[in-house]
């Protein structure tokens, strides 16, 4: 029996950079990775960028075309059957009739998306690929309407389902601002983030919202009423226990995240204050890095009382003298309730308590006839508060 002989390897020379400093190899490593993920991100958007101009393009024509038709419904059925058969010969899947459909409704939903209207009469072949060139302005003169590389053409086929113009314009504000996913973005469309923004603001706020999109100066600008917590796939909360809850959100942190609003940071939970011996364990700690505070959430699986809120003063006091900093604003408390009386907490948190604040929540999709109703008696009651002061 022969025994194979032993090989010995050399091991691999270092390069000379890393063997002299390491810390410098990391730094390279880390700038290389920063400049092809820019570099990527870019692609993408180049490419969805070119996508949204193709379809809006697309739609502009099919409209054009359109108003050129004698009987124009007839016409347009015709047309796009037409215009169906013969591109998915030439392409595939891809323009059927109803993504036709999508890309007239984009041009008639976004008429000035593309500032080119000199350049949309252009007939040829490479007047075309002129027009989506030359399409995209300047990102730092964007306003709502506009083309931003920062949606796709899912976040534009998504945005088509709201049907006001003032809706629609918050919309498109935060998911270039909150960098939201299509899906994350019909996620607040579908639980009617902007009616639910809607109830603590004035006329007057009510159009910055729409102009300006959720710019946080104040607490109650963080706050809504209800918060949908669909995401959870719990059922009717007489039948849970605040723990329970509890643990389902921190398992689904990050759709919490979302649906509390950005600026929002996780601190703990069952995070422990001790008063002369006593123990008392919020539910939830955060802090909000735009409007530098703690925010101390409690949940509620009944209805709202006085002790509850009471029990949220102790802790927002509590925040206020022994763990915020000179350089933090006022603690915010937030109880999430099954149920409230608007009158009692009207009465117990006064002008002395104007961080404190109760909201509903919800484990279903609310529906818009009754959030809408409310919002109109919510805004009602503003209006009278403010003319008898």
């Amino acid at each position: 029996m022969t025994t194979k002989p032993k090989v010995v390897r050399s091991k691999k020379p270092t390069p000379e950079v890393v063997d002299k400093d390491d810390s410098s190899a990391t730094a390279l490593l880390k700038a290389i990775r920063g400049i092809w993920e820019t570099a990527r991100l870019q692609a993408t958007r180049s490419v969805n960028s070119a996508l949204v101009q193709a379809n809006w393009l697309i739609g502009h024509r099919i409209v054009e075309a359109e108003q050129g038709g004698k009987a124009r419904a007839d016409y347009s059925r015709r047309l796009l059957k037409s215009l169906s058969d013969a591109l998915e010969k030439d392409y595939g899947s891809g323009f059927s009739v109803s993504a036709l459909q999508y890309m007239r409704a984009f041009y008639l939903g976004y008429p000035e998306l593309m500032e080119i209207q000199h350049a949309v009469r252009v007939k040829s072949v490479q007047g075309s690929a002129d027009e989506i060139g030359h399409a995209l302005a300047a990102e730092a003169d964007w306003q709502p309407g506009r083309l931003h590389t920062g949606l796709s053409w899912t976040h534009y086929r998504t945005l088509l389902k709201v049907a006001r113009r003032e809706a629609r314009d918050f919309y498109e504000i935060e998911a270039i601002r909150n960098g939201w996913s299509a899906r994350q973005l019909e996620r607040q469309i579908n639980t009617f983030l902007f009616d639910r923004l809607l109830k603590s603001r004035d006329k007057i706020g009510v159009m910055a919202l729409a102009n300006e999109g959720l710019v946080p100066a104040l607490p109650q600008d963080v706050i809504k009423d209800p918060y949908v917590l669909e995401f959870l796939d719990l059922p009717e909360s007489h039948r849970l226990v605040e723990s329970r809850i509890e643990e389902a959100l921190i398992s689904r942190l990050q759709d919490f995240l979302l649906e509390l609003g950005s600026g929002f940071a996780f601190i703990g939970r069952q995070v422990r204050l001790t008063l002369e011996g006593d123990h008392f364990y919020p539910d939830l700690v955060f802090y909000h890095v735009k409007l530098k505070c703690y925010v101390v959430i409690d949940l509620k699986v009944e209805k709202l009382t006085h002790g509850d809120l009471g029990q949220m003063q102790m802790y927002v006091n509590y925040y206020d003298r022994e763990i915020a900093g000179s350089e933090d604003q006022p603690t915010i408390g937030l109880i999430l309730c099954a149920d409230k009386n608007e009158a009692m907490v009207r009465y117990v948190l006064d002008d002395k308590a104007k961080q404190i604040f109760a909201s509903r929540y919800q484990f279903q999709l609310p529906s818009e006839e009754v959030l809408r109703a409310e919002i109109k008696r919510e805004m009602a009651e503003l209006d009278t508060g403010s003319d008898q002061k």
